[in-house]
This record gives C-alpha cells, sequence and structure tokens, in this order.
C-alpha cells in the first residue's frame, strides 16, 4: 500500500497525517506520540479511530502539527487519522461517523470586540 495523506484541523491547529503500513507507530513532528501527548485522555485520543476499526497496530502514523494548544492539537491529528483510514477502507466510515469521528468540530475562538475587554465581557460599570 502507499501512503495515504489527509488533513485534520481543530480550533487554529492543522494536522497533515500520513498513513503507512507498519507496527503502529505515531510520529508527531518528529517525536514519539506518548511523549508529545503525555496525558492518558491525549493517547486514548490518537488510539480511538483505530480501536472503532479494528486496525491497531497495522498503520504508522507520521504527522507535522501547527498552531494551536495541545487539546486542539490531539483532535485535530484524530479527525485526520480518521479521514486517512476511510480513504483506505470505505467501510470504515459508519463506524467513524457514529462516534463524531467524521465531522470537523466547527467551534473557533470569538474575536475580541473593541470597547470590551474580551469577546462579551465588559468593563465594571459604576452607576455612582
Amino acid at each position: 500500500m502507499e501512503a495515504v495523506n489527509s488533513l485534520g484541523r481543530r480550533k487554529t491547529s492543522v494536522a497533515r497525517v500520513v498513513l503507512n503500513d507498519g507496527s503502529g507507530e505515531i510520529t508527531v513532528n518528529g517525536v514519539v506520540g506518548n511523549e508529545y501527548f503525555p496525558i492518558t485522555m491525549q493517547q486514548f485520543k490518537l488510539q480511538q479511530p483505530f480501536k472503532l476499526t479494528g486496525t491497531e497496530g497495522k498503520y504508522d502514523v507520521t504527522a507535522t502539527i501547527n498552531g494551536g494548544g495541545t487539546t486542539g492539537q490531539v483532535e485535530a491529528l484524530r479527525l485526520g487519522i480518521a479521514r486517512a483510514l476511510v480513504k483506505i477502507d470505505p467501510e470504515h466510515k459508519p463506524k467513524l461517523k457514529a462516534e463524531e469521528l467524521m465531522t470537523r468540530n466547527p467551534r473557533e475562538v470569538e474575536r475580541k470586540k473593541f470597547g470590551r475587554k474580551k469577546a462579551r465581557k465588559r468593563y465594571q460599570f459604576s452607576k455612582r
């Protein structure tokens, strides 16, 4: 099998994913996945698409991620892996879609407005 490329996004994070046949190694920006994402919940999210499709240990993942924090990066990578698995075998799509791994989460940070402290928070009002 030749390499399968896909893209995942979440907030301001963009993950470019390459899936190859292999032993299940995940490399993120040149670092092993478990070192790049040390938190257990993040490691679970990385393995979720493989567990749902029953393809654990079959593919090596090489990813480059730009922008955002760790949570946004993990979720972007998870979407990229899910999209790549569907490119390899379209029969995986219903399983992944049922767990909402095929939909991009559209929520972004709301921009700050002028005359306010943040997007919606106002400065303190003093009547007297």
